[in-house]
């Protein structure tokens, strides 16, 4: 973006901050953050009377409609909203972004401080006390993510097999056919669990999304994927290996034990963790990952030409299809 349109990003911002949050009246210190596609991340710093406030805006410019998020960014921001006030670490949303505002779709929200690098939270030494106790903060917030309503949102709802029937579509499509995930699918349909809870879910609840400091999980991050269905998939989710980042042998995250997790998220929900449901949807979604790897190393020839460094990127996360062939027959192998 050129500094004149940075420029006028800022001034709009200004004006919403104005609007929305008295006390403070300036931007500075616009940045862009890195990631994201239409979707775009900005640091900034509020001004005013009232101090100096860190912030993050969240936008999908107005040249770039709705975009490919699964659910709208106001939505998102009512999400967070609604976390918060359930007890669940999130951000605190400043401002919603209106048409008359001229920054796209979009909303504001506090920045918090903090590490979401899977590698560097695995292996820094600031987090060394903390990381022990990780895995029952993940399984409490998980309960209380799932405690949320999600009434009167509209978010999609799907059931265990509509998830897994849209996943075996996208593989599909990709043109694979590929023998280890073949029997994962298969093994999928085998054990698919009948439709049991509906709860909010986050859908992306893993390393990457969770803002972490010496004190533990700070914040849940991007929520843009969130649905309604088994709350048992986020369990799933975030102890897929590929969020491990070689520490194979502690199942979620690289912190720890699933029985932690598990344990903890029992005692704040009330509600019983079955560990065959938990492995059905941690073979759904290490299969997911494999699929995504899939999508990214078929698009690696869209971008060769236009963006090499997006190509580039794509290539070296699509060879991971054979780790997940790797992670999916350990997860299968009779136990």
């Amino acid at each position: 973006m050129s500094a004149v349109a940075t420029e006028a990003l800022a001034s709009a911002l200004a004006a919403l901050m104005r609007r929305s949050l008295p006390g403070y009246d300036a931007v500075r210190s616009l940045t862009r953050l890195s990631g994201g596609a239409s979707q775009q991340t900005w640091a900034f710093e509020a001004h005013g009377p009232a101090g100096v406030l860190p912030a993050i805006l969240r936008r999908l410019p107005p040249e770039s409609g709705q975009g490919s998020m699964a659910i709208g960014l106001e939505t998102e921001a009512e999400l967070i909203r609604r976390a918060g006030a359930a007890g669940v670490p999130v951000p605190r949303v400043l401002a919603v972004a209106e048409p008359a505002d001229g920054l796209g779709r979009g909303f504001v929200m506090s920045r918090v401080e903090g590490e979401t690098l899977g590698k560097r939270i695995l292996r820094e030494a600031a987090f060394d006390a903390v990381r022990p106790e990780l895995p029952a903060q993940a399984g409490r917030i998980a309960a209380a993510i799932h405690a949320v309503s999600p009434e009167g949102v509209g978010l999609p709802r799907r059931t265990p097999a509509e998830d897994l029937e849209q996943l075996h579509q996208r593989y599909r499509a990709a043109g694979a056919s590929l023998p280890v995930f073949e029997l994962a699918f298969a093994w999928l349909r085998a054990h698919c669990p009948a439709p049991d809870r509906f709860t909010l879910v986050h859908g992306d609840y893993r390393h990457g999304n969770l803002m972490i400091g010496p004190d533990g999980i700070r914040a849940v991050l991007d929520w843009e994927l969130a649905h309604v269905g088994d709350p048992i998939e986020d369990l799933g989710w975030i102890c897929v290996a590929a969020w491990r980042f070689g520490a194979i042998d502690k199942p979620v995250g690289g912190w720890g034990s699933r029985e932690a997790l598990f344990e903890a998220y029992q005692a704040r929900s009330g509600m019983p963790v079955d560990p065959q449901r938990a492995l059905f949807w941690e073979v759904m979604g290490t299969l997911r990952w494999g699929v995504i790897c899939l999508d990214l190393a078929r698009s690696y020839p869209l971008f060769k030409a236009t963006d090499p460094g997006r190509a580039v990127e794509r290539a070296q996360i699509g060879r991971r299809v054979s780790e997940t062939d790797i992670d999916l027959l350990r997860l299968l192998a009779p136990r």
